[in-house]
């Protein structure tokens, strides 16, 4: 998608705006034609109804097995709230209202990112949406009726306002209050804080983002304990420890490093390898991002932590990894354009669904090339990672004896 991102003299942009404009809305309808021929059931949409038809009606939220794939809840309280209005819409309305809303925050997302990384210009987020609805993520995520690109969009637009900004942290806050994957933006922030102050005196800034971004999860999630106190308890007690409720943990779509190890080591429960292995790959995860964020390389800092939160997690289906978009836009400087296009045909080339998968624990009895196969994006989680730690020597440091400043880490990118 970095090949998309090109340079366009000032003159002509209002003349490509259009035309990007209207590649994009062709790209996005021939999509959205797509999804309809191949009968998508946005099941997980058809989940987030019935959780907020649960909440309307007082019963047991995570008792709850919705679709004929009986599936459970497994959000926070406080998302099943944000859910109830899907109840007051009929099918046919909601999965069209859902499909509309995450092509609109596909194009906010790539707008973002683009802005992060220092691409303002507006034809340019058209043509990379254009690309990147076809990536396997994106499409999973529309043909499931996914939220996850709402929370990449509250992440980065938290992320890319000023410090000073009273709502700065709110959107990490939401984000991790409906799934708690964000909540190591919150963490990372925290760690940068503490690492500036003890370095230079100064962290106020990424302390108070933390801070908000913290009280803003207490506060939507005592909500959903004031609302719903019984199934609060449950989730905080018991759902949130219980990883294998969403599905088998070889399944070919988690492609977390718990995924990647159970199938590799042919074992339903990796165990201590994955802890151990996670522990590793969070601890490196998180250095390499404050060190990036105090050099004011934040568009390397939000990627990066972004990565590692979804390779440690014990589950991180294939469509999580929305953000392979701002990854490959990261990637696709001059130094790094073949490990952009690497990535690029990974996440669009749907190849971890060519292997034996579904009923009958397929995953657990793989061989070395659908291993490989299976394993596309943790694999390309830990490149990246690598390939972060290695630009960390390219980016200029704010200067011996001060830090950078989160608004500065914001504009220098």
């Amino acid at each position: 998608m970095s090949y998309f991102v090109t340079a366009i003299a000032p003159s002509a942009v209002c003349r490509r705006a259009p035309v990007a404009m209207g590649a994009c809305l062709v790209s996005f309808a021939v999509f959205w034609t797509a999804q309809r021929a191949a009968h998508v059931s946005m099941i997980d949409l058809m989940v987030y109804r019935a959780e907020g038809a649960a909440v309307r009606a007082g019963g047991d939220l995570y008792a709850l097995r919705a679709t004929a794939a009986r599936l459970p809840a497994s959000y926070p309280p406080f998302a099943a709230l944000l859910f109830t209005p899907l109840t007051l819409l009929d099918t046919a309305t909601m999965r069209a209202l859902a499909t509309a809303g995450n092509l609109a925050l596909l194009v906010v997302f790539v707008r973002l990112s683009l802005r992060l990384f220092g691409h303002p210009r507006v034809a340019n987020t058209w043509w990379v949406a254009a690309v990147a609805v076809w990536c396997e993520p994106v499409w999973t995520t529309l043909r499931y009726g996914q939220i996850n690109l709402l929370l990449a969009v509250l992440v980065l637009w938290d992320l890319s306002r000023r410090p000073e900004d009273r709502w700065t942290g709110v959107g990490i806050g939401l984000a991790a209050a409906v799934k708690l994957t964000p909540a190591l933006f919150a963490v990372f922030l925290l760690v940068t804080g503490v690492t500036a102050r003890r370095r230079h005196g100064h962290g106020d800034p990424w302390l108070r983002h933390a801070r908000v971004a913290t009280a803003s999860f207490a506060g939507a999630t005592l909500l959903g304990a004031a609302v719903l106190p019984y199934d609060s308890w449950r989730f905080w007690t018991r759902v949130v420890f219980a990883a294998g409720r969403v599905g088998h943990a070889e399944d070919t779509a988690n492609q977390a490093l718990r995924g990647v190890l159970a199938r590799l080591l042919h074992t339903p429960d990796p165990g201590a390898a994955w802890v151990l292995t996670a522990a590793v790959v969070g601890a490196t995860g998180l250095g390499v991002a404050v060190a990036a964020e105090l050099r004011g390389g934040r568009a390397w800092a939000v990627t990066v932590c972004a990565v590692t939160a979804l390779l440690v997690s014990p589950v991180s289906w294939s469509h999580h990894w929305v953000w392979c978009v701002p990854v490959v836009l990261l990637r696709g400087t001059r130094a790094y354009r073949l490990a952009a296009l690497g990535t690029l045909l990974a996440f669009s080339s749907y190849a971890l669904w060519w292997v034996p998968h579904g009923p009958g624990r397929h995953e657990l009895r793989q061989n070395g090339v659908e291993l490989t196969m299976s394993a596309l994006y943790g694999t390309s989680g830990g490149l990246f990672l690598v390939i972060a730690g290695v630009a960390l020597r390219t980016l200029r440091g704010p200067g011996r004896g001060r830090a950078v400043t989160a608004g500065q880490a914001v504009t220098k990118e």
